[in-house]
């Protein structure tokens, strides 16, 4: 093979294309030429023939094994020697316009050999590079940017970005975007299907009972979706949140359909006989549907507590309606405070005006002023708590400002600070739901009685407009305590730091003389739901009702003609056997409250010593209380979907946001040793 020895062409212009790090390019006469560092074979170097006969080159080119990459570093340094500028030296923004390596600083670089293989079946088209003992995979590498995709909630039409190919290409120059219409969400589609596959495994060995959330979405399209999410405690004492559906709902959608809806999800995941509550978003709403779904179920089964304990709502969704009544019942109060605070902020010098009158008036807030974003109630707190420190400012601010709007009188102000007291204890209540990422049902309970107390003194008000805001924010909190104070109390009393006390404790505040007899139906229920726990549990499917299946059905009518009878044998025996599960638990001393506790693992430990109570502990404690996210739960509408991912069709949609649910659980289980984890980018926004 021809040596070629002529001196490197002087070139017009920087070679971008990556290809040159494995060519020189030579003139010979009139003739430019690019010859291969690796088997100096001459092909044409001409800036009219382009790069793709000397890609293809590579390919073929035998002498490319073994070679090592800093000759091609060599190479390319010596191109770029006369070129270097302060921008590339700093490695700024070059890569974002060029593939080339020469950027990158020597001291950083650890050579390696480099080989390429290629397939040579032709109905495989993966091309594979060694690079030491990590190959390059195309197919695997469109599945990783699938999956990128749907972990983080980017949206489909990144990969044909042109930042994006770029920054790509400068990472790997072979991995090449498969452009095929649809051919992503096929990638996305096989990533939710096989995901779906190893969660349908996990839930179908699971045999504990588990409950489900059912939240209702919206989309600024005025498009309505229900997103159905698994929760429960699993074998190893671990509280799992899993979403199983995300349906497009049909326009046209009412309530009964919607228990339809749930319905087929429950059959389709085979858990209709291992359901144990469901927990809806609105307090008041959703009654046709929840009564078809029980309707349903109790056709093949029992309840537990005649379906007592089924019926759950969202304590988190309860304080957004709670905050809606103030907001508007407080509509014009809130307003003059939001138009006077947008006029002190409409100028620098007015606001300097204003920080001048309140030193004089010996204000000393350091505090700077808040103009709310009224869709959001949390700001609207924040606005409201400024403004009052402000408030001798504000008065005075008219004296000195012929534009300034009515001040608000002293009764206002006054009305301000106890509604910004309202709001506060909700912020501090929603805080505390909100912030804790996998809360049991345990530790709700004294928080909404906290509530039911705060409430009860805010009626007793002696003012008139007060005690009528206070007395439509106990009619939604009651609405609630009537459907879910017996869960939630039962649930308290499982925790060992508490036991009866705590019901004890609160009930005596909320309830006075009658105490006594609520105490004793809480009581009396816990006992009642033991009972049928054990019922099950010396029924001839022992074993699998102690690891936590459902209750024996009721299909047999002979069984039906001797439940009562099973109620009166347990019962009657009591008095010739040791005490129960129950019964030990209550008597023995309460667990010391200290920071560290963790519920779940005290009753893992505990299980042996309560073979029947750790079971019943694990159903209740895995009750979804509440359903709403920090994204919405400080806003005054309901979560809705982004336009990207309400674009899509129905089963690319469910695909994404039941995928991202999925890989996001995976990826915090393998995270918990990284310091820094970027959080997905939410899928949902509130609604404006």
């Amino acid at each position: 093979m021809e040596i070629i020895n002529e001196v490197p062409a002087k070139k017009t212009k920087r070679l971008t294309s990556i290809v040159w790090n494995h060519f020189e390019r030579v003139r010979k006469a009139d003739a430019q030429y690019a010859v291969c560092i690796h088997c100096k074979k001459k092909l044409s170097g001409s800036s009219n023939s382009g790069t793709t006969h000397l890609r293809n080159h590579l390919v073929r080119c035998l002498k490319r094994s073994n070679f090592d990459v800093s000759q091609i570093l060599s190479a390319k340094r010596k191109r770029n020697e006369t070129s270097q500028s302060p921008l590339r030296q700093n490695n700024l923004a070059v890569a974002a316009i060029s593939y080339d390596e020469g950027r990158i600083k020597d001291e950083i670089l650890n050579p390696m050999p480099l080989k390429f293989e290629h397939e040579q079946k032709k109905e495989e088209s993966i091309q594979t590079i060694n690079l030491g003992s990590v190959k390059f995979n195309q197919e695997r590498s469109w599945l990783d940017l699938a999956r990128m995709i749907m972990l983080h909630g980017y949206p489909l039409a990144m990969v044909n970005h042109v930042g994006f190919k770029i920054f790509v290409k400068n990472l790997q120059p072979l991995f090449e975007v498969n452009n095929n219409d649809g051919a992503i969400e096929m990638d996305c589609l096989t990533i939710y299907n096989k995901e779906k596959h190893k969660l349908y495994e996990a839930i179908c060995h699971f045999h504990g009972r588990i409950s489900l959330a059912v939240d209702m979405w919206g989309s600024r399209e005025s498009a309505e979706y229900v997103c159905l999410t698994a929760s429960y405690i699993d074998n190893d004492w671990r509280l799992q949140k899993k979403m199983l559906n995300f349906i497009s709902l049909d326009p046209s959608h009412t309530d009964d359909m919607l228990s339809e809806v749930v319905i087929k999800s429950l059959r389709n995941w085979a858990i209709d006989h291992k359901l144990f509550s469901m927990t809806f978003d609105d307090c008041s709403a959703h009654e046709i549907m929840v009564f078809g779904i029980k309707d349903w179920l109790s056709q093949n089964r029992p309840f537990f507590k005649d379906g007592e304990l089924f019926d759950v709502r969202c304590v988190t969704h309860l304080l957004k309606s709670i905050v809606q009544e103030v907001m508007e019942a407080c509509h014009d109060l809130i307003h003059k405070i939001r138009k006077s605070v947008r006029h002190v902020k409409s100028t620098q010098t007015l606001l300097g005006k204003f920080n001048e009158i309140a030193q004089q008036a010996g204000i000393g807030s350091v505090r700077l002023l808040v103009l709310d974003c009224p869709m959001q109630w949390k700001s609207t707190y924040l606005m409201l708590e400024s403004a009052i420190e402000y408030r001798g400012a504000f008065s005075l601010l008219q004296e000195h400002d012929s534009s300034c709007t009515k001040a608000l009188s002293e009764t206002e102000w006054e009305w301000a600070s106890s509604i910004a007291g309202f709001l506060k204890f909700l912020l501090d209540f929603t805080t505390i739901v909100v912030g804790n990422k996998y809360p049991t049902a345990n530790i709700f309970f004294s928080e909404i009685c906290d509530m039911h107390i705060q409430l009860i003194e805010w009626c007793r008000s002696p003012d008139d407009f007060l005690s009528s805001v206070a007395l439509k924010m106990k009619d939604r909190f009651d609405t609630y305590w009537s459907k879910c104070s017996m869960a939630l109390a039962i649930a308290a009393i499982l925790d060992p730091r508490f036991k009866m006390k705590l019901v004890e404790y609160y009930y005596g505040q909320i309830y006075g003389s009658t105490a006594p007899d609520r105490i004793k139906e809480v009581a009396t229920g816990l006992r009642e739901l033991f009972t049928e726990y054990t019922m099950a549990s010396s029924s001839l499917d022992q074993d699998s009702v102690l690891s936590g299946s459902s209750l024996p059905s009721t299909s047999s009518a002979s069984r039906d003609k001797l439940k009562g009878f099973d109620k009166f044998l347990y019962e009657t025996s009591q008095s010739q056997c040791m005490s129960s599960d129950l019964e030990k638990y209550l008597e023995e001393p309460v667990f010391p409250r200290n920071c560290d506790f963790s519920i779940l693992n005290w009753w893992k430990v505990h299980t042996p010593r309560y073979p029947i109570l750790s079971v019943m502990a694990r159903d209740i404690l895995a009750m979804p209380v509440s359903t709403l996210g920090p994204e919405v739960a400080f806003s005054n509408g309901g979560r809705t979907l982004d336009q990207d991912h309400s674009s899509l069709t129905p089963d690319t949609r469910e695909a994404l946001i039941c995928g991202q649910d999925w890989l996001r659980t995976e990826q915090e289980a393998v995270s918990l040793a990284l310091i820094n984890v970027h959080a997905p980018l939410p899928i949902s926004t509130e609604t404006n």
